[in-house]
């Protein structure tokens, strides 16, 4: 298994999305904590969050303080594991989100992340969303000002086009390592920003990057699934079949196959999907295989 990189930290090529353990259907936090558990166990060492990440009002960071909780119980696996969290996102409470890309609210927000997850500095800190209220500068710089400070070591955006990317480097230097966009087998909409990602060397980290691929199978069917209903016979499910593997491992190894700076971060409800993508590491494509599945957008 070759790892992947993002700014200076090697991390395992599938990383976990912690999103699933507080939103909407959340499982009771003991089996989330198992979850986290089940991911460190199969080597995942990074771990992606979000100061939204919660269901009801007034939870404001419920995934961060169960991600929080869950690392404090493995002791030393804190020291090997990138915890990614973001901010600039909220949830009133009633289903919607809203998104704040102010300054002043990303430095408070950053602060309050840091007392969540009980350390001195964030590894990496990513804006949630642009805000179209706020200069996009002005968001970023916000960034700029939390690594200056020393209160995050490496910085991303999130749901960002090319040129937000392209402003953002230039703002933030090498201080940018990553970009998380969304992109699966049913939207491959970020090509250009993944093409972009791989010029400026940052670790592009696909969310959702199941969709169009059911999980059902693994996770259950009470498990959040933000691309609606999937078929069940894809190029995906064949080559599965024939691997004696999971669809879901398979569209992994396949993200993986597209390019280095992939680094995809699966959510999950259930250990068993926890490993299964882990396990998407290992598992190789052959260049029949891969003539099946999509390939690149032309550029």
């Amino acid at each position: 298994m070759h790892r992947r990189t993002i700014g200076g930290t090697a991390v395992h090529p599938v990383g976990l999305g912690a999103m699933p353990l507080s939103v909407e259907g959340r499982p009771a936090e003991e089996d989330a904590v198992a979850v986290v558990h089940a991911a460190l166990d199969a080597g995942v060492t990074l771990i992606d969050t979000a100061d939204s990440y919660h269901w009801h009002a007034g939870e404001r960071g419920h995934n961060e303080r169960l991600i929080a909780r869950a690392l404090a119980r493995r002791g030393g696996d804190r020291d090997r594991v990138l915890v990614a969290t973001k901010g600039g996102r909220g949830r009133p409470g009633d289903g919607s989100w809203t998104v704040d890309g102010r300054p002043e609210h990303l430095r408070r927000a950053c602060e309050e992340s840091l007392r969540r997850l009980g350390t001195e500095v964030i590894g990496l800190y990513q804006l949630h969303k642009p805000d179209p209220r706020v200069p996009w500068a002005e968001s970023v710089g916000a960034l700029r000002e939390l690594l200056d400070a020393g209160k995050v070591r490496a910085a991303g955006i999130s749901n960002a086009g090319a040129a937000q990317i392209r402003e953002a480097h230039a703002i933030l230097g090498g201080g940018l390592v990553s970009v998380q966009n969304r992109y699966s087998p049913a939207d491959r909409s970020a090509e250009p920003e993944l093409r972009l990602c791989e010029e400026l060397g940052l670790a592009f980290l696909p969310w959702s990057p199941l969709g169009g691929i059911s999980r059902s199978s693994l996770d259950g069917p009470s498990a959040p699934d933000p691309s609606g209903p999937a078929p069940a016979d894809t190029p995906f499910h064949r080559v599965a079949a024939a691997r004696g593997t999971s669809p879901q491992r398979v569209c992994l190894a396949w993200l993986l196959a597209l390019s280095p700076v992939v680094v995809p971060i699966p959510g999950a409800s259930r250990p068993a999907s926890v490993r299964d993508s882990a396990a998407a590491a290992g598992l190789v494509l052959e260049p029949a295989e891969l003539a099946l599945l999509p390939d690149r957008t032309p550029a």
